[in-house]
């Protein structure tokens, strides 16, 4: 195996808004959303409530996380072997802590967190759902003084645009050029919020959220032109 892939853990999150409707909010919150929702683009009559159930996930002020799926490569001498986990929980605080333990425990010099699109979700909605929960930042992704060339974090999206600042590509339309199965086989991002508060679906979207580790690791490799005639996968019990 590349030993360069021995200190990244590939990760992905999974959100919801903070509360299953609008006006469960706090007042205060309540008139926040308000002035969110009218710089964002929306339908003719659409309402604050429709909107909220529609997007507050995807700000970190207004959602939270429910699952993080992990994955890293273990040596093998001649496979490319994947283990993967999946945390979930209601509790978001839980979860979290759950996971800054974990990362407490491995003992890999340099550790780097890979995600598609992470520098501009998954690690910046991490780190502040964090402080909003009172949890200190664990080092990997406290950015504080650090220069670019310190910060520690890959993202696929990133290695994709090669200095294309206005490229979006989505994590899907990789694994189809890079001939990768897909992670979109009964869920995608814009249906996890319903899953979650309409159909109980926690474990469903946990096991969503590692195929997008799964996928993830797998056109890391193809971006790093790293050959891996297959990719094994271990995954560990969930939670």
């Amino acid at each position: 195996m590349d030993k360069s892939l021995s200190n990244i853990l590939f990760i992905d999150i999974e959100t919801v808004g903070v509360t299953q409707h609008h006006h469960e909010l706090d007042e205060r919150l309540k008139n926040q959303w308000a002035r969110k929702a009218a710089f964002l683009k929306r339908e003719d009559g659409i309402t604050d409530e429709e909107l909220f159930q529609q997007r507050a996930g995807i700000y970190s002020e207004f959602g939270k996380i429910v699952t993080i799926g992990l994955g890293y490569f273990i040596a093998e001498k001649k496979n490319f072997v994947l283990r993967t986990k999946a945390l979930y929980d209601h509790n978001e605080k839980t979860l979290l802590l759950r996971f800054a333990d974990l990362l407490k425990k491995i003992n890999v010099e340099n550790l780097r967190l890979c995600a598609h699109n992470g520098r501009e979700f998954d690690f910046p909605y991490l780190s502040r759902r964090m402080l909003i929960n009172g949890l200190p930042l664990p080092e990997v992704l406290d950015l504080a003084g650090k220069k670019p060339w310190e910060v520690n974090h890959l993202d696929t999206m990133d290695l994709w645009k090669f200095g294309d600042y206005k490229h979006y590509t989505s994590l899907e339309l990789l694994a189809t050029v890079f001939d990768i199965d897909s992670s979109k086989t009964g869920m995608d991002g814009s249906k996890v919020n319903a899953a979650y508060y309409e159909d109980d679906q926690l474990v469903e979207i946990a096991d969503y959220c590692v195929e997008d580790v799964i996928v993830t690791a797998q056109v890391y490799l193809k971006l790093k032109s790293i050959v891996a005639e297959k990719v094994e996968v271990i995954r560990a019990d969930p939670n």
